[in-house]
């Protein structure tokens, strides 16, 4: 899985991320969000520019508490990912943290 990401230019790291997410959804039993999404959703989205191979997260607002990540477009694993850290970063050091999400995929 990682290198048919990485086949449609999803940088290395992003593409172990993703592949791990569909590999666990489906170890888990959720057979609707796992490997079977890799063909009809990643990889042809990314071919048709539909989803950038490459995720560029910017922090639209930033406050102690908060943020609003844009993914635009990336790989809407790798966004989450890295939104999740973002809060509990936040939350380790002020007892709250909460991140939005806006321009992700799936």
């Amino acid at each position: 899985m990682v290198d048919v990401f990485k086949g449609v230019k999803v940088p290395e790291e992003e593409a172990k991320i993703c592949a791990d997410v569909l590999i666990t959804a489906d170890k888990r039993g959720i057979d609707s969000h796992g490997i079977g999404r890799l063909k009809p959703f990643y990889y042809d989205r990314v071919r048709a520019g539909i989803q950038s191979p490459k995720t560029n997260i910017e922090i639209v607002k930033d406050s102690p508490t908060t943020a609003v990540v844009d993914g635009h477009n990336g790989m809407g694993m790798v966004i989450a990912k890295k939104s999740m850290a973002l809060a509990i970063e936040k939350a380790k050091k002020m007892g709250l943290g909460m991140v939005a999400v806006r321009n992700s995929t799936h």
